[in-house]
């Protein structure tokens, strides 16, 4: 304990305001994301938050607070903490972050987990001095802030590998340059059969079969790590698998029209429903067919293509017939070899992204554990 720090449970420095049960058949609109125990569900048209940290109630996942900037609606499924006089608002909402994994551990249930509130209200907050909490808050604002810069330079990176394939190559829905078309089905390897996994993970297996699923794919390349692991019989029985390590994934249910990369490290790991793994063929360069994918006249192909209310999907008939650009491989490697060194960019900002944020996990440990 910290000379002249002040140690208080939640329930004596804090005020617990929970959200309010909104469903989106009633209340959904366009404007303000609705947020509850994990990311944005659906939009409304009114907001009940501004600028607020919020925990998970209910369905709480890993990462259970989470910071929400500008305003928005908090559902049931979530509280919010308000700051007491002698604490800082910014400072407490760096402690709550800190003890994610803390709070987590305070959820309740097997099917569901939900937060035990009363245990939550006796977590333990350590308050300093005002003037040393705002010396806190900017060490670690300053520590945030250099991320984010390096994040947007990530952005204006996938920008720049967008518009170089745009110089390149034209919107490839309207091929005003006149290249040769083919259907998907035409692009692949004989050896790919254009399906989606049916792979169900079930409970995670610590020595199984990776498997990737709909919510990994959130980067350009998906590595092993995180991924969760299913039984080699499920695998065996029920599995499509990534054959070579050279894939590109596309998402053809739900967010449909996402893309990502594997590589040789995923080479027998396993897609779940809602994924097809495509192998291409020796004359199609895969870094050139991710960014014609990814682009937003193909992506408006594929979305117009979804069937479903609840859960759009994609027909694999339909994804076979997609037609898509095939210009010279020559110019397709050209490109590749364009995007590598970005990639090469992109991999260096992504290690001083990671250097700053082991350090300001380190920070928040020293002031908060």
């Amino acid at each position: 304990m910290r000379e002249g720090w002040e140690y208080k449970t939640i329930e004596n420095c804090t005020s617990i305001e929970y959200g309010t049960r909104v469903v989106q058949k009633r209340d959904g609109g366009t404007i303000f994301p609705v947020y509850g125990g994990g990311g944005e569900t659906f939009r409304m048209d009114r907001y009940n938050r501004e600028d607020c940290l919020i925990i998970a109630r209910f369905a709480m996942s890993p990462r259970c607070v989470r910071y929400v900037a500008g305003k928005f609606f908090l559902n049931d499924s979530g509280l919010s903490v308000k700051s007491k006089e002698e604490l800082e608002q910014a400072y407490l909402n760096y402690h709550l972050l800190f003890f994610n994994d803390v709070i987590y551990h305070l959820g309740k249930g097997a099917a569901q987990r939900n937060l035990d509130v009363k245990a939550f209200r006796q977590l333990v907050i350590a308050i300093p001095p005002k003037p040393t909490q705002l010396s806190i808050v900017s060490e670690l604002d300053k520590l945030n802030e250099l991320i984010q810069i390096k994040k947007e330079q990530l952005k204006d990176y996938d920008a720049l590998a967008q518009s170089i394939f745009y110089e390149m190559f034209g919107d490839p829905v309207e091929n005003e340059k006149g290249w040769e078309v083919k259907e998907l089905i035409e692009t692949v390897s004989p050896e790919c059969k254009i399906s989606y996994g049916i792979v169900q993970p079930g409970e995670h297996v610590e020595d199984g079969v990776s498997i990737v699923r709909p919510v990994d794919m959130v980067s350009t390349f998906i590595s092993k790590d995180g991924l969760k692991k299913t039984t080699k019989e499920i695998s065996n029985s029920y599995s499509r698998t990534i054959l070579s390590g050279k894939e590109l994934l596309v998402c053809v249910r739900g967010t449909t029209g996402v893309v990502s990369l594997v590589d040789e490290s995923l080479q027998g790991a396993n897609v779940t429903r809602g994924i097809a793994p495509l192998l291409f063929s020796e004359n199609v360069e895969r870094w050139f067919m991710y960014y014609q994918v990814k682009s937003s006249s193909v992506r408006g192909v594929i979305s117009s293509l979804t069937r479903g209310i609840a859960l759009k999907q994609i027909n694999m008939s339909d994804l076979r017939k997609i037609r898509l650009i095939l210009p010279p491989l020559s110019l397709q490697q050209s490109f590749a070899h364009k995007i590598e060194q970005i990639e090469r960019q992109k991999a260096a900002v992504q290690s001083t992204i990671t250097d700053l944020e082991t350090l300001l996990a380190a920070r928040m440990q020293y002031w908060f554990d």
